[in-house]
């Protein structure tokens, strides 16, 4: 056990090394800012050296002007010392900042490749937690603990130096308290490491009931919920306190042990420094001096503790951002050609699945599911293919394999006879229009979401025509410059299927897909919207998957699913002929139908 917690300080601590790449660019701010630390720490280091020799002036009866002048060299020397020290902050802290930034910036790019596959096993508020909480923990690392432990070192040097020259045996004493340092700092250091760990980990579990209490608000009130979630959000913040407190108990016993050890130094420096001056081997203002460079090293020694807080924490922080940079989608852009594998469309395009089945990753040791078998059909260029069959027959996830959602384990989906997988992920779904089940709309403008990946030239107004969102629209003050709340909140569902549908329509892509987009609309606006689709889909290839029959009565070809296999495959028409699969589907709708409006 204790070998593990070792090995998780240590490996958590060479975690560091890959913000090496992120210092590159900043070369010459970070080695003037710790060009400006020593500059700062020599200069400091000085006027003690300067005080002893006042003290001893004064003591030889010399002349006052000789003292002014060392006064006026000391203030001097504070001066220049304080540019310097402003600088290095300036530069330092200003590196570390510009190092958060790139961090953020290649975390925030790694997640938007990310598939669907990751975003099912990480959660959301654990996410935020690292693009926050850990991101500031390594951003002081990056910077103030680089700047502190500089300070450190070269206060540290330029003061025992100085101890050095003044009496050696004197200085051994003041720093025999000292060589216990290393095993306190191991020790603490490694239960920082491990407690800070686990502060963090708490934290993305915190963040993530957060989030998803504000997300589902509606549901939270809607079940008199309230009390309880309170009480939930209570608890996790009581542990988060409780490791909180640990960890801060460490603190506790850190700054003092440093401080006592410093202490220790002084006191032996007090009883044995007066005895060297008594007997006369070093001056009084040697004496002064000394215990003045003495106070110089104490302090460094105790920031010591808290600049082994900050790169224990900024490694614990980096480790886990680090499980975020490595990560890689299952979903992999493979294309490597410079030229587009698809030619040139007049419309729509073809569409064709080969024997394709799916299934989706297994999860604590369950064996995989298998959601789709041997999946074939073949839609030519502007058909309309739909999708249909029993709640968990595998619609959506043949839908979502077309955009590369996710990739299938076995077969081949072609368009225009070119594979997907041959294609950029670029030039895939630059050519698809997708509404899919879970209407999400952004906290923007109307416009900005209809015009979402379709350029300022779409044909907002068409688009918001076929999906008949135009009265929508124009009930709103502000029309199309109108700010819809988080995920489009203050719509109604049928309002923002529509509003997805006419967002997938504005790009005026060669293939449409809709994953059940008219669940939430009432038939009376189905009929209508179903009615512009034609017109605009008269050119486009469309795969539409839905349980109402009344959505693909009028499609060119029907694909019935059960069990993620095909069972029939035909027209309207022929699948009512049949009497099959699809035939029972279509009473079981008509019943239900019958009933609602009894």
């Amino acid at each position: 056990m204790r070998r593990n917690a070792e090995a998780s300080g240590w490996e958590g601590v060479k975690s560091l090394r890959n913000l090496l790449p992120y210092f590159r660019p900043y070369r010459g701010s970070l080695a003037l800012g710790v060009g400006l630390v020593i500059a700062g720490g020599a200069l400091a280091s000085v006027n003690p050296w300067l005080v002893r020799a006042a003290i001893d002036e004064i003591r030889a009866g010399n002349e006052l002007g000789d003292v002014v002048k060392l006064a006026a060299v000391m203030v001097g020397i504070s001066l220049v010392a304080g540019v310097c020290r402003y600088w290095m902050r300036e530069l330092l802290n200003g590196l570390s900042r510009r190092i958060e930034t790139d961090l953020r910036n290649d975390l925030y790019a790694v997640l938007l490749k990310q598939d669907a596959a990751y975003y099912g096993r990480m959660r959301t508020g654990e996410l935020m937690a690292r693009l926050t909480n850990d991101l500031s923990a390594v951003r002081m690392a990056a910077g103030p603990a680089i700047m502190y432990l500089s300070n450190t070192v070269a206060g540290g040097v330029f003061a025992l130096g100085f101890m050095l020259r003044i009496d050696r045996g004197l200085t051994l004493l003041a720093l025999l308290p000292m060589t216990v340092l290393p095993v306190v700092m191991h020790r603490l250091g490694r239960a920082i490491h491990d407690r800070f760990e686990a502060v963090q980990e708490h934290f993305g579990s915190l963040t993530t009931r957060v989030q998803e209490n504000l997300s589902g608000t509606r549901i939270v009130r809607a079940y008199r919920q309230e009390a309880a979630e309170s009480e939930r959000f209570e608890a996790l913040s009581r542990e988060y306190v409780r490791r909180n407190l640990e960890l801060a108990r460490l603190y506790g016993i850190m700054h003092p042990a440093f401080g006592l050890l410093a202490g220790a130094g002084a006191v032996i420096v007090l009883g044995a420094g007066g005895i060297l001056v008594l007997n006369g081997r070093i001056s009084i203002g040697s004496f002064v001096a000394f215990g003045l460079y003495l106070s110089m090293l104490t302090w460094p020694m105790i920031s010591l503790g808290w600049v082994l807080n900050l790169f224990q924490r900024g490694a614990a922080s980096m480790t886990r951002l680090q499980d975020v940079l490595a990560s890689r989608p299952h979903v992999r852009d493979r294309a490597v050609a410079r030229s587009p594998a698809l030619p040139p469309a007049n419309g729509g395009r073809r569409v064709e699945f080969r024997a394709v089945s799916f299934s989706y990753p297994s999860r604590d040791g369950e064996p995989p599911r298998e959601v789709l078998r041997d999946i074939s059909f073949r839609v030519e260029a502007g058909q309309t293919l739909a999708i249909v069959g029993a709640t968990g027959s595998g619609k959506s996830t043949l839908v979502e394999l077309l955009p590369r959602t996710h990739d299938p384990q076995s077969g081949q989906i072609l368009i225009d006879d070119v594979p997907i997988a041959s294609m950029s992920l670029e030039e895939l779904r630059r050519e698809l229009g997708v509404v899919p089940q879970e209407s999400l709309l952004f906290g923007d403008t109307i416009r900005a979401n209809l015009l979402y990946g379709a350029g300022e030239s779409a044909d907002t107004g068409w688009a918001a025509r076929v999906a008949q969102l135009e009265e929508t629209i124009a009930g709103f003050s502000g029309g199309y410059d109108t700010i819809l709340g988080e995920r489009g909140i203050n719509l109604s569902g049928g309002q923002k299927q529509r509003a997805c549908l006419a967002r997938a329509l504005a790009r005026r892509p060669s293939i449409v897909l809709l994953d059940d987009a008219l669940s939430a609309v009432d038939t009376h606006t189905e009929a209508a919207i179903l009615h512009g689709l034609r017109a605009a889909l008269a050119h486009r290839t469309a795969l539409i998957a839905s349980h109402r029959v009344s959505a693909v009565r009028d499609a060119d070809l029907i694909i019935v699913l059960d069990d993620g296999r095909v069972v029939e495959t035909g027209t309207h028409d022929e699948l009512i002929q049949r009497g099959g699969r699809y035939c029972e589907l279509l009473s079981r709708q008509e019943l239900e139908e019958e009933i609602e409006s009894g």
